[in-house]
């Protein structure tokens, strides 16, 4: 049985001159750009190619909670974990880190739709199983 460390998935994400604010560190808002990227980025590399065809991921709704800022020469990391699904939906946590510095957290929550009827639908439990523990 796997441990929810074992699910953990590191996207790396590269902080752009455009990222930054009137205030010098990333501003606010592309925290869910890189969301974005991360938890499709995951589902595309840890799924079946068959599912990631068949599937697309809508966000539903973020929670995010800033603890620190981030700036341009920042080395960060998105941790990306799938806590639970219940239905067509699936919850998220993304940690934002600069190495064990967590700058920032997001719970997210996400739909799983068909990519033919743009429907939600549910994932078969073989596949929910590569993503939870």
């Amino acid at each position: 049985m796997s441990s929810a460390a074992d699910r953990i998935y590191e996207f790396p994400i590269s902080i752009l001159a455009d990222d930054i604010d009137f205030m010098g560190h990333v501003n606010n808002a592309v925290y869910l750009k890189w969301v974005q990227a991360a938890v499709v980025d995951y589902w595309q590399r840890v799924a079946p190619p068959e599912a990631v065809a068949s599937h697309l991921w809508v966000a539903l709704k973020h929670e995010i909670t800033y603890r620190r800022p981030a700036f341009l020469d920042d080395g960060l990391i998105a941790e990306v974990v799938a806590e639970r699904a219940q239905g067509a939906r699936t919850f998220f946590t993304t940690l934002f880190k600069r190495g064990e510095e967590v700058l920032a957290e997001v719970k997210s929550s996400w739909c799983c739709l068909d990519a033919a009827t743009k429907r939600p639908a549910r994932l078969a439990k073989d596949i929910l199983a590569l993503f939870i523990a």
